[in-house]
C-alpha cells in the first residue's frame, strides 16, 4: 500500500482525470439507465420487452458508431475530445428528460448515452491510461477504474431519490446539469501532458482504418483475447439486466439479495486497487489466463444452490473478476498491441464489448420468455464464461511488443 500511496501522490492530477470519466461513464452504464426503465415503461405504455429491445437497438447503434470515431483519441488533443464526449452525454440526459413528447427522443438519448457513457468515456480514460503510463500502467489503470465502483455507490441513490420525490424526467435533466458543471470545470484543466504520447497527428483516412481493423480481425491474438475480454460484460449485465426476475424465482428475499451487493462492491473496489499492482509486478498477459477463474466458478453455487447463499458466493466471485477486468483487459491490449495507435485497437475491443451488453440482455430474455429455467441460464453463462477461460491460455504463446 505504500507504493500505491506514494504513486497515487506523484500522479493525483493525472489519474483522477481517468478515475473522473470512469465515475461519469456510469450515466450511460446498464445499472443507472436501469433505474428509469419503470417509468419508462409507464410514460410510453410498453412492455419490458419491447424496451429490451430498444435498449439493444441502441447499443448496438452506439456500438458502431464507436468503431468509426474511436481512433479519435489518438491523433486529437485529449481535452478536445473529452470536451465533446461530456457535452454529448448532458444533451443525451436533456433529451432523456423531454422523451415523453416521442419516442424517437428515447431512442436517440440512450443511444447517446450508450455511446458517450459506457463507450467513449471509459474509452478515452483507459486509452491515455495505458498510453501515459508504461512501468506503472496497472496501478494507474485501477486507480481510474475506481470510478466504476465509486459511480455504483453514489449515482443510484441520488437517481432514484430524485425519481421518488419528483419523476425521471427532472432526474435525467439534473444529471445533464452535472454533466456541464464538469464541463465547466474541465475548461480550465490542463490536459496537454496527455497530448505528448500522440504520435499520429491527422485523422488516418477511412481506408487505413479499414485496413487497420482487417489486420486486427485477422491475428490470431485477437481471436485469444477478444472472447475472455468481452465475456465479463456479457456475463455480469445478463445476470443484472434479470436479476429481480432471478431473485423471485427462486423466492429469495429481496431485502437480504439487495444487502449483498455490499459485498459484491467491497471485493470488487478492493480488487480494482490489487489487479493494478499484480499486472505492474507479473504482467497482464499472465493474469488474463486467469481472471476469469473467480466468475466461472461463482456461477456454479449461484445456478445450483437453492439457498440465497449461493447469491453471495457469485456476487463475491464476480467481484473479484469484475474488479480486475478493467486493468488487465486494457493492459494486456497495450502489452501485446504497443501504444502507438491504441485508440484504433481499443475501439474495436470496446465495441466487442458494447456489443456484447446488448445482446447479452436481449438473448437471456428471449430464453425467459421460452420459459427457460433459471438454472438452465445460469449454467449456460457458466459454460460460456469456462470455454473463454480455457481459450485464454492460448495467450502464452503470443509474443509481447
Amino acid at each position: 500500500m505504500k507504493d500505491f500511496f506514494s504513486f497515487l501522490k506523484h500522479n493525483a492530477r493525472e489519474v483522477s482525470f481517468g478515475w473522473v470519466l470512469t465515475f461519469l461513464s456510469s450515466f450511460g452504464q446498464t445499472f443507472l439507465i436501469s433505474l428509469y426503465v419503470p417509468e419508462i415503461l409507464k410514460a410510453f405504455a410498453i412492455s419490458e420487452g419491447t424496451f429490451g429491445g430498444i435498449y439493444a437497438i441502441c447499443t448496438i447503434t452506439a456500438s458502431i458508431i464507436m468503431l468509426t470515431v474511436g481512433h479519435s483519441v489518438d491523433h486529437k488533443p485529449v481535452k478536445t475530445v473529452t470536451a465533446l464526449t461530456v457535452l454529448g452525454a448532458a444533451i443525451s440526459c436533456f433529451l432523456l428528460g423531454i422523451s415523453h413528447y416521442h419516442i424517437v427522443l428515447l431512442f436517440v438519448a440512450v443511444t447517446g448515452l450508450r455511446l458517450t457513457g459506457q463507450g467513449w468515456m471509459t474509452h478515452i480514460s483507459m486509452t491515455v491510461m495505458s498510453r501515459y503510463y508504461d512501468s506503472d500502467r496497472g496501478k494507474a489503470l485501477s486507480i481510474a477504474a475506481l470510478g466504476y465502483s465509486i459511480g455504483e455507490a453514489f449515482f443510484p441513490i441520488i437517481i432514484s431519490t430524485l425519481i421518488l420525490w419528483y419523476d425521471y424526467e427532472v432526474a435525467a435533466m439534473a444529471s445533464g446539469g452535472f454533466l456541464l458543471l464538469y464541463l465547466v470545470r474541465l475548461y480550465f484543466v490542463n490536459l496537454s501532458h496527455f497530448d505528448n504520447q500522440i504520435e499520429e497527428k491527422h485523422k488516418p483516412s477511412t481506408k487505413t482504418l479499414v485496413q487497420d481493423y482487417r489486420k486486427i480481425l485477422s491475428e490470431k491474438k485477437f481471436y485469444i483475447m477478444m472472447p475472455a475480454s468481452i465475456v465479463i460484460a456479457f456475463t455480469i449485465t445478463s445476470f443484472l439486466f434479470y436479476q429481480y426476475v432471478f431473485v423471485e424465482e427462486k423466492e429469495w428475499s429481496v431485502t437480504l439479495y439487495a444487502s449483498f451487493f455490499t459485498a459484491y462492491a467491497i471485493t470488487r473496489f478492493a480488487m480494482t486497487i490489487l489487479s493494478g499492482f499484480l499486472v505492474d509486478k507479473f504482467t497482464a498477459k499472465r493474469l488474463f489466463r486467469v481472471y476469469l477463474l473467480p466468475i466461472s466458478i461463482g456461477l456454479l453455487p449461484l445456478a445450483l444452490m437453492d439457498s440465497i447463499i449461493g447469491a453471495l458466493l457469485f456476487l463475491i466471485l464476480a467481484g473479484v473478476s469484475v474488479g480486475a477486468s478493467s486493468s488487465i483487459t486494457t493492459a494486456v491490449i497495450a502489452e501485446l498491441y504497443g501504444v502507438e495507435r491504441l485508440g484504433v485497437i481499443r475501439s474495436l475491443y470496446t465495441m466487442f464489448v458494447v456489443l456484447s451488453t446488448a445482446l447479452g440482455p436481449f438473448l437471456v430474455g428471449l430464453l425467459l420468455d421460452a420459459d427457460i429455467d433459471f438454472t438452465w441460464i445460469i449454467l449456460g453463462l457458466f459454460f460460456i464464461t469456462v470455454a473463454s477461460l480455457i481459450n485464454a491460455q492460448r495467450i502464452k504463446g503470443v509474443s509481447r511488443v
